[in-house]
């Protein structure tokens, strides 16, 4: 499987080439254009993170009920994916390790990757965010979704990132929600409010612009319904 990222950091697409027998898996409605002999079908999965369970849980972190399946019987299967909304992509390559990722940044796996719904508890409640965040585990590479361009943070002792801009983390990270002023007052008048204090040695991967931030600003310029 080779992938191949386009028309980065605003409108970013990927190209995801298969052998024969290879198989992506992607959110449902990610799907672009593909090879025509390339076959696409719907799935709960099985296994960790699948069935219905798994597709309900899937649900609560923000993501689609189902998945779709594209496998290529021959060589040269070509599929593209892209989000829904504009941004960048990441290829992240799981080797048996843990990555905790934001609601709805994730858009694509390979068929050994495991996709795990992981309670973040009130500490992520507190903070604005999601309170259910995507643990993806397995092997090969997953790929994630942005608002805006991505950049990847290397974590070596404490490090602040506001929460919403973490699409992703290791977790050989240990973190906690915290004000991002010495003060409540100074958190919350500053427009700061709630920040990710890291802690441990790891990546963080981030994105240049706040969902939320940006969605207030918008809603407060659309004529009441």
């Amino acid at each position: 499987m080779d992938i191949q990222l386009i028309h980065q950091p605003d409108n970013a697409i990927a190209k995801v080439s298969l052998n024969a027998g290879e198989e992506i898996i992607a959110q449902a409605g990610s799907m672009v254009a593909m090879s025509g002999f390339v076959n696409s079908s719907t799935t709960l999965r099985q296994g960790k993170g699948g069935g219905i369970m798994g597709g309900f849980k899937r649900m609560l972190g923000g993501e689609s009920l189902f998945l779709s399946v594209f496998r290529s019987p021959t060589p040269d299967g070509q599929v593209f994916l892209a989000p829904k909304f504009m941004g960048d992509i990441l290829v992240y390559e799981m080797k048996g390790q843990e990555l905790v990722v934001q609601s709805a940044s994730y858009l694509a796996s390979a068929n050994n990757v495991d996709l795990d719904l992981g309670f973040q508890g009130m500490k992520s409640l507190f903070s604005g965010e999601s309170i259910f965040w995507l643990s993806v585990t397995g092997y090969g590479p997953v790929i994630l979704t942005s608002f805006g361009g991505i950049y990847e943070i290397d974590v070596n002792g404490d490090y602040i990132v506001d929460t919403g801009h973490i699409v992703a983390f290791e977790r050989s990270l240990d973190f906690r929600i915290d004000k991002a002023n010495s003060s409540w007052l100074g958190a919350f008048f500053g427009g700061e409010g709630f920040v990710c204090r890291f802690q441990g040695q790891g990546k963080v991967y981030c994105q240049t612009h706040n969902p939320g931030s940006f969605g207030s600003v918008i809603g407060s310029q659309l004529p009441p319904r």
